[in-house]
């Protein structure tokens, strides 16, 4: 029996993509505001990758935070097509902690 290939980022993040548009109910069309069909097409065939900028546009057009959007990504790619809430936990835990650190180097926390 042949392993499976191992998922690279752009094709978890294909997935990612294509799976919340598609629970969205939503059409590549309707993404035409902050990108072509074209090139919604080539990201959701990871084809291609977005830049920070473009990967908020287009998760703000699905109403998600652009974060939750790379969480699941590398929630599909360590999982191999079986995304876990692993990820999730070890992200919140680094953040709070990574928070914290900034609150206790700066006084508060910027962005607030």
């Amino acid at each position: 029996m042949t392993p499976e290939p191992k998922m690279n980022l752009h094709d978890a993040l294909a997935i990612a993509i294509k799976t919340i548009r598609k629970n969205r109910n939503l059409t590549q069309e309707d993404f035409g505001l902050v990108s072509s069909r074209t090139y919604l097409s080539t990201l959701e065939r990871g084809l291609k990758s977005p830049t920070l900028d473009k990967l908020d546009e287009i998760a703000r057009v699905m109403a998600i935070h652009p974060a939750s959007l790379v969480l699941l990504t590398y929630s599909i790619l360590s999982s191999n097509s079986h995304p876990t809430a692993d990820a999730v936990e070890i992200v919140y835990q680094e953040t709070k902690s990574l928070l914290s650190q900034l609150t206790d180097n700066t006084g508060t926390t910027k962005g607030r």
